[in-house]
């Protein structure tokens, strides 16, 4: 089903309206780099994405919160099953209230939803990446398809085109947190970096486990770098596709992540012993230069 069945007992406005704001509160509390871009957003995008981001942040807390697997794999499939309802008119939960209104005013495909669960859903069975086709596959679930399901609620143009940015961007955020998350990704046990990549460039599971950056790490490292930035490149033509109002929310997360992947390089690739962050400053001038600059691209 491509979007949510009518629903016979359609919630009130004062529901829909706290669902939203549920939405709002969750994204504001959570979203750091994310709630800083979606403020350029006209309002009724803004909370349409709040809704998006919530869902999302859902799918992560299911399988991150403590718990043995199978009580993960328990809260990951009552989203599936709630997100199941919700698209055949069912939604009973804030979220999935918001989610219902969402996806049918600006007819989201179930299908990018469900790609989200199926790449969280990896976490809690995957570990290691073999090559880039395998990581690129869970970067395009958890990362791409929320690119798809975001430009369905900017609106765009250009079909295909527009689509494959959206994906690119994705691919390059997804990318730029691998890169910064490695110290962290690896006290969950897992690795993301692909195994091939690791083993050309001399990197052992022994070095990243050390926290020791190696000249093979950094090399390692400026590899996935250049490959992010491809994939900005790439991403960054999708922005003449969208309405010029719509167009600053993905270029100050490019900006954002893209300064991101700056000063992991400008730290020598020192992704171990502090976590790269930019200043809620920083944020807010990228965010006024992607406001001033996303809206005049052809």
């Amino acid at each position: 089903m491509n979007t949510p069945a009518p629903n016979a007992a359609a919630p009130s406005p004062a529901v829909l309206a706290a669902a939203y704001a549920e939405c709002r509160q969750v994204t504001r509390r959570e979203a750091r780099n994310f709630y800083f871009a979606f403020l350029t957003l006209p309002a009724a995008q803004r909370r349409a994405i709040y809704v998006a981001y919530t869902f999302c942040r859902y799918c992560d807390d299911s399988v991150d919160a403590e718990g043995a697997p199978d009580e993960k794999l328990a809260r990951l499939n009552l989203l599936r099953q709630q997100l199941a309802e919700t698209y055949n008119g069912g939604g009973t939960t804030p979220l999935f209230i918001g989610l219902a209104d969402v996806a049918s005013t600006y007819a989201i495909p179930q299908q990018y939803f469900q790609e989200v669960l199926n790449g969280v859903e990896a976490d809690l069975v995957k570990t290691r990446y073999a090559n880039f086709d395998e990581l690129r596959q869970y970067c395009y679930q958890v990362a791409s398809a929320v690119g798809l399901i975001c430009i369905h609620i900017f609106g765009y143009g250009g079909g295909p085109e527009a689509q494959r940015g959206a994906v690119d961007l994705g691919l390059a955020m997804q990318l730029t947190n691998i890169c910064r998350d490695v110290r962290e990704d690896w006290d969950l046990g897992r690795i993301y970096l692909p195994q091939d990549e690791m083993a050309r460039f001399g990197v052992t599971e022994d070095s990243i486990a050390s926290g020791a950056v190696t000249p093979q790490f950094a090399d390692l490292m400026a590899f996935q770098v250049a490959r992010a930035r491809d994939y900005f490149a790439s991403g960054r033509l999708l922005l003449p596709y969208l309405p010029r109002r719509s167009r600053a929310c993905p270029a100050a997360l490019g900006l954002i992540y893209g300064r991101v992947l700056d000063r992991i390089e400008s730290s020598g690739y020192q992704v171990f012993e502090e976590r790269v962050s930019l200043s809620k400053r920083e944020k807010l001038r990228l965010m006024a230069r992607a406001w001033l600059t996303g809206p005049l691209l052809n």
